[in-house]
């Protein structure tokens, strides 16, 4: 079965050589994939793929070669999971009938409403308009609808809609580990590098030897110089969770490149705007916690400073105080962005969203805004003007 797969692979440009066709075999004979075909497809495509170019034609040949299979049988058919039952008590309207639905009127009547509601609401709604509640059009609660609205209670986000959120968020660190996709951009970040020799002088100066030497008459003279390393230091704050769950795979790609190609760089994590903090990792604890103040006073002018982050998020959490969708925010975002950049000569803010769609988003204009056209897509041709920009 194997053996038609390696060589209609070969015929179709994916170059598989045979020591990775033993490592599959090898694999297999481990029971690394056991008896599931959707785990076979992957262990497949990590032994055999080495260029992500070639993703595509693997699909092909694995479904041309592999069509048809069923599982084994007597295999049990599982049962829809509760949670899938649940789902079908959320509200789910067609683009006409959200169109009609108005929005409360800004940030400060949203929250004056809601303090209202809280005070006057006795127990739990299902399918309204105005108590918090789920399934409904009200701007207050779960699983509905609405324009400008408040997430309450909620798994995660559905429309991308909501003001602000009141809920506990969890969010996973980004992978440093992810090999394939990144050698592309390891490239691009390359063009940040300048190199200086600094610290001891721990390397031979074979040209400054040769030089000793000749100049005192072939008695040799050694000459030692420092390490040759690269001496940009960069700073990445990360954007994660909500809406950057669609672009994780290419943040961790950007993450894992820029870990193997630079020695002096430090990294934090935000939520859709940078505030008075950061945190060192997403479990979200006072421990974790690094006031924005003080990553100032320890990080010089000296860093690059790069955000990353799809920039998408309500208008108030860049220009509210209070906008901020996890805690009450005494100063808007925007202002710590300019804090930022005053800061640190220079920076810079990749997007993963694609930048044909940024006009669609208001917040995405502002924060562009904010960093004075200092926003570039990510993709290769965005971090390697990007890179140029900071390294002018």
């Amino acid at each position: 079965m194997f053996a038609p797969f390696i060589l209609e692979l070969r015929r179709q440009g994916v170059p598989t050589s045979l020591t990775e066709w033993l490592s599959l075999l090898g694999a297999m004979r481990a029971g690394v994939a056991a008896h599931s075909v959707e785990d076979f497809y992957f262990l497949a495509r990590a032994a055999l793929v080495k260029d992500e170019r070639h993703l595509d034609r693997f699909d092909r040949v694995f479904a041309q070669i592999f069509k048809g299979l069923e599982p084994p049988a007597g295999e049990e058919i599982p049962l829809l999971p509760e949670e899938w039952l649940r789902k079908l008590a959320e509200k789910n309207l067609t683009p006409e009938e959200m169109a009609q639905i108005e929005a409360m009127g800004g940030f400060d009547k949203l929250m004056e409403t809601l303090r209202a509601r809280l005070a006057e609401q006795q127990g739990r709604h299902q399918g309204g308009s105005k108590w918090i509640g789920t399934a409904g059009t009200s701007p207050f609660g779960a699983y509905g609808y609405n324009p400008q609205g408040v997430r309450i209670g909620q798994d995660e986000s559905r429309h991308r809609r909501a003001t602000k959120v009141w809920d506990k968020r969890e969010f996973r660190d980004l992978a440093d580990d992810v090999a394939l996709g990144t050698r592309n951009m390891k490239l691009a970040l390359r063009r940040l590098r300048r190199f200086a020799r600094q610290g001891e002088a721990t390397e031979l100066d074979l040209h400054g030897t040769i030089r000793g030497t000749a100049a005192k008459g072939g008695l040799l003279d050694i000459r030692m110089v420092p390490e040759r390393r690269n001496a940009i230091k960069l700073l990445l704050l990360l954007d994660i969770g909500g809406s950057m769950d669609d672009h994780i795979r290419q943040s961790e790609e950007l993450f894992t490149a820029a870990r193997a190609e630079f020695k002096h760089l430090r990294h934090f994590y935000f939520h859709n705007c940078v505030y008075e903090r950061v945190w060192t990792t997403n479990q979200r604890r006072q421990a974790n916690m690094l006031a924005t103040p003080d990553l100032l006073r320890t990080y010089g002018p000296d860093y690059k400073l790069i955000f990353v982050g799809d920039a998408a998020m309500s208008p108030y959490e860049v220009i509210q105080p209070g906008g901020s969708v996890e805690h009450w925010n005494e100063e808007p975002g925007r202002v710590w962005l300019q804090r930022l950049r005053a800061h640190f000569r220079r920076s810079a803010w990749l997007n993963p969203t694609p930048e044909a769609h940024w006009k669609h988003t208001g917040s995405i204009g502002m924060i562009r805004e904010a960093m004075e056209g200092a926003m570039y897509p990510l993709t290769l041709a965005g971090l390697d003007a990007m890179a140029r920009g900071l390294v002018r």
